[in-house]
């Protein structure tokens, strides 16, 4: 299970574990919390007031001291995993739904024609797909896309680098992806 740290201003910076947000917490650098509670830690007992320290951590949470980023010049790093997830496990080709063992990054301008590996030359295909168009562009292999590729926002990343997002978790993300995202449906 993690947790969501967000900056002060609300912008996702990380997964992180609880003893990582239990650190957070007990340092006093969550500036506050969103979602619900997903864990309670005990520890010791204070020598003089007897009482037990409680440290409850809920899956989201705001930090102070976060770097200020600005979202819309991050590039999410490529995977196979997010690439998958971001066209839903759909081929490009054949618009058939697979597994992630049965599919492969498939260049749109093949490398071998100087083609970049970057997210907006590169969708999810099939094997048989990918290796029907081969070394060809689709328009030379004839096989046109059946969707366009894209780079994904700050918040539709971390929605792609977790597959164990908690339903809190996800409705904040969701909230704040752009109508044209590809995760709505």
């Amino acid at each position: 299970m993690k947790v969501l740290k967000l900056s002060a201003q609300g912008l996702p910076q990380s997964w992180i574990s609880l003893e990582q947000a239990v650190i957070h917490y007990a340092a006093e650098e969550v500036r506050w919390e969103a979602g619900g509670q997903i864990a309670v830690f005990r520890g010791g007992h204070n020598a003089i007031t007897g009482e037990q320290s409680i440290v409850r951590i809920n899956s989201i949470i705001g930090t102070h001291g976060a770097p200020r980023i600005n979202p819309f010049e991050l590039r999410p790093s490529l995977t196979n995993a997010k690439l998958f997830a971001r066209d839903r496990n759909l081929c490009a080709y054949c618009g058939q739904h697979f597994t992630e063992a049965e599919l492969t990054r498939e260049h749109v301008v093949p490398q071998a024609q100087r083609g970049r590996d970057h997210w907006m030359n590169v969708v999810t295909a099939c094997r048989a797909c990918n290796h029907r168009k081969s070394n060809r562009t689709p328009e030379q292999a004839h096989m046109p896309l059946l969707y366009t590729p894209y780079v994904p926002s700050l918040w539709e990343d971390f929605i792609l680098r977790n597959r164990r997002i908690l339903a809190d978790q996800m409705e904040f993300l969701m909230a704040h992806l752009p109508r044209s995202s590809r995760l709505h449906a």
